[in-house]
C-alpha cells in the first residue's frame, strides 16, 4: 500500500479565507504542514529562525515569510494577530544524561517548545474568539506521552505542551476554537537526522545501529514517519470533519504506544 498523499485527499479540505501561521516552517514537519495548508487554500505565514531556509522553501509560493528567534519570547508580539489556524511546530533536540545536561540548553528548549507556544496561543486567541472559529494544532510527539532516556528537556517540553493544549481545548470550546496535539514517532526530518550522531555517542553504538536499535525499536511499523503523513493529520484537524475533535492527542507512532 502506498503512503503517498493523493490529489483527491489534498483537494478534500477547503481552507480558503483562513490564515494559518506555522512555526518551524523552513523544513521537516513545519514545511510539509505549510505546504498542505497552502494546497487547501489557506493564506500561510511561515515562521522560522532560518531566513535562508524560508526563502529556499517558499520561493515562488504565495506564503509570507517571517524570520525570527522564538526563543526570544518578546518577538511573538511582532507576528500577525489575525491568525485562524496556529500550528506550533518549532523545536530542537539535545541528547544528554540529566547529570550532564547543560542547564542553559534545557532552559532554551523549554522556552522554544513550551513557553513560546503559550505566547503564540495567547497572541492568537482573541482573533479566534472574535471570529468564533479557530484551530490550534500543537506538534507534540510520542515523547509527549512516553519518556526516553537522555531527552529530559524535550520530554518535559512535550509533556507540558500536552497539558497546555488540553487546557486551551476546554477554554476555547464554547467559542469555536479547538486545540489538539499531533504525536508522531520518529519522522524523516533534519531534526531526526541531526541527532543520530549524538544518539550513537550517548548509547555507545554505531550510527547505523541508531535507527534500528533506538529510533525504531518501539515501533511496530519499522520505518520512519514521513512529514506528509503528519501534515495530512494537521489539515484534517483544520477541516470540517474534525469540528467535534478537541483536547485529543493524535498518535502517528507506528504502534509505539501500543506496548
Amino acid at each position: 500500500m502506498s503512503n503517498d498523499v493523493t490529489p483527491a485527499a489534498v483537494a478534500a479540505i477547503d481552507l480558503a479565507g483562513r490564515h494559518a501561521l506555522v512555526t518551524g516552517a523552513a523544513s521537516g514537519i513545519g514545511l510539509a504542514a505549510a505546504e498542505r495548508l497552502l494546497a487547501a487554500g489557506a493564506r500561510v505565514t511561515a515562521v522560522d529562525l532560518d531566513a535562508d531556509g524560508l526563502e529556499r522553501a517558499f520561493a515562488g509560493r504565495p506564503a509570507d515569510r517571517v524570520a525570527m528567534d522564538l526563543c526570544d519570547l518578546s518577538t511573538v508580539e511582532r507576528l500577525p494577530r489575525d491568525v485562524d489556524i496556529l500550528v506550533n511546530n518549532a523545536g530542537i533536540q539535545h541528547v544528554s544524561p540529566v547529570e550532564d545536561f547543560d542547564p542553559e540548553r534545557f532552559d532554551l528548549i523549554i522556552r522554544l517548545m513550551l513557553l513560546s507556544p503559550f505566547r503564540l496561543i495567547r497572541h492568537a486567541l482573541p482573533h479566534m474568539y472574535d471570529r468564533g472559529w479557530g484551530r490550534v494544532v500543537n506538534i507534540s510527539s510520542v515523547h509527549g506521552l512516553r519518556a526516553s532516556a537522555y531527552k529530559s528537556a524535550y520530554v518535559t517540553a512535550k509533556h507540558g505542551l500536552e497539558g497546555l493544549s488540553k487546557t486551551v481545548a476546554l477554554e476555547g470550546a464554547a467559542r469555536g476554537v479547538t486545540s489538539n496535539c499531533v504525536n508522531p514517532g520518529y519522522v524523516r526530518t533534519p531534526l531526526v537526522e541531526k541527532q543520530i550522531a549524538s544518539q550513537a555517542e550517548t548509547h555507545g553504538i554505531s550510527e547505523d545501529e541508531v535507527v534500528e536499535k533506538v529510533m525504531l525499536a518501539s515501533m511496530a511499523l519499522k520505518r520512519l514517519v514521513e512529514p506528509a503523513e503528519v501534515a495530512e493529520v494537521v489539515a484534517f484537524l483544520c477541516g470540517p470533519a474534525s469540528a467535534s475533535i478537541t483536547g485529543v492527542s493524535h498518535v502517528i507512532d507506528g504502534g509505539w504506544t501500543a506496548h
